[in-house]
């Protein structure tokens, strides 16, 4: 019976879909709308995503807009988005917002190349904890007489090689968030 690393796989797959949205997240003085994800806006009643009450475009490299739906919460965004502290510049005009990104400083620049350096290291121990898992359902598998020593040190070289490769696409993305925070 040959052992099944689909799950393993997935599991990969949710950390590279992690680590990537952590990236996005990062503001590098260019205009990106996955930066405002998490902010939410006071809107009927509740707190909405922007991207629920307004649409969210890029107007040019350091610039985004926003243009809210319902006119009378161009107020909230405004607000929502001064409160969630991203360092960016907001006005207001009559089509919705304009969202700047400042220019970055080489200090700030130095902090976000430490923040993904901490994040590439928070996937990596995201790896670890799966291939852990991984290897000790293999061990036990073995204990029950399912596999034998030599299907384990096989199933074990192919584990390896997996949270290699994953390691290596992890370091990939850092070193293209970092080039990005660079330029």
């Amino acid at each position: 019976m040959a052992y099944s690393f689909q799950q393993f796989k997935d599991e990969l797959k949710k950390v590279d879909e992690w680590l990537l949205h952590e990236f996005a997240s990062l503001h590098t003085g260019r205009a990106n709308p996955a930066i405002l994800d998490g902010v939410l806006v006071e809107a009927y009643g509740a707190r909405t995503p922007i991207e629920h009450v307004a649409t969210v475009s890029v107007e040019d490299p350091r610039t985004l807009r926003i243009s809210p739906w319902d006119k009378t919460h161009v107020k909230e965004v405004e607000r929502a988005i001064s409160a969630a502290n991203l360092g960016l510049s907001v006005s207001t005009d009559d089509e919705g917002l304009r969202v700047s990104f400042p220019q970055l400083s080489s200090e700030r620049r130095e902090m976000l190349v430490k923040l993904s350096k901490s994040k590439l290291e928070e996937a990596r121990i995201s790896v670890r904890t799966e291939r852990e898992k991984v290897w000790s359902d293999i061990q036990s598998q073995e204990k029950d007489g399912l596999i034998t020593e030599d299907e384990r040190f096989r199933y074990k070289d192919e584990l390896q090689k997996l949270v290699d490769e994953a390691n290596s696409r992890l370091l990939e993305f850092t070193e293209r968030k970092e080039k990005d925070i660079f330029n």
